[in-house]
């Protein structure tokens, strides 16, 4: 009876071993799509950075050109005058 005690326990080790290494598998593969959807993530956001700056820079830049203008709407009617 004992060795068949042994034999059962045993068998129950290996089966519980199998479903860890399973576990751990499946759980390793969802970390590594995590990690992967976290990059595409970073990214994304980096790009988005990248064109918030562009657009940032484009607004500085139309902004400064539109206040000259005003500048210049005012002196020209003045310039005319004389």
């Amino acid at each position: 009876m004992a060795a068949e005690e042994v034999l059962q326990t045993v068998d129950h080790y290996k089966t519980e071993i199998e479903r860890l290494t399973k576990e751990l598998t499946e759980t390793t593969h969802e970390k590594i799509q995590a990690a992967e959807y976290g990059l595409v993530v970073l990214e994304e956001k980096l790009t988005l950075k990248q064109q918030y700056d562009e657009l940032e820079a484009e607004y500085d830049s139309l902004k400064q050109e539109l206040e000259q203008l005003k500048e210049l709407k005012d002196v020209i009617p003045n310039q005319l005058a004389f």
